[in-house]
């Protein structure tokens, strides 16, 4: 799904001199992160608005803003909210504010471990071995039935 790049470009405009806001493309839209935290993105013509498990119903409760259920999921603490609501740009930065405080106010991201480094270095890898050779045949009758007939 694209994203509507006029409603990108009023965000920008929002969040202009902001340090540590950044965007990323995401789930087929823009997302909007604020030190690798996302507060907001576009998908369609519809903002995604973080606003948090708190201000959840609240937001729910506004005109133009419905669940976001981008994976067939409800996420709670996330709405999306229609083009009607984003009308004019106070609308819109009102949306764009209060998510990028809420997600501000998140405790910092930790860094992520590449899969190499989530390794234990004290720790032998772990060899496996192919057990059949060591279990019995439990069922060497049928398989001689199956073999009888052929040479």
């Amino acid at each position: 799904m694209a994203y509507d790049p006029q409603l990108a470009a009023r965000i920008r405009r929002i969040v202009a001199g902001h340090s540590g806001v950044t965007e990323r493309a995401m789930f087929g839209g823009l997302a909007f992160l604020i030190d690798g935290k996302m507060f907001c993105g576009v998908l369609g013509d519809e903002l995604l608005a973080r606003v948090g498990p708190d201000a959840h119903d609240a937001a729910l409760a506004r005109p133009h803003v419905r669940i976001m259920d981008f994976t067939g999921r409800p996420m709670r603490g996330y709405v999306f909210v229609g083009p009607l609501a984003l009308q004019p740009d106070t609308e819109l930065a009102q949306w764009v504010e209060q998510s990028q405080a809420h997600a501000d106010a998140l405790p910092q991201k930790g860094k992520k471990r590449s899969a190499r480094g989530r390794r234990s270095k004290t720790k032998e890898p772990t060899v496996k071995r192919n057990r059949s050779s060591e279990r019995p045949n439990k069922h060497p009758a049928s398989l001689q039935k199956r073999t009888r007939g052929r040479s």
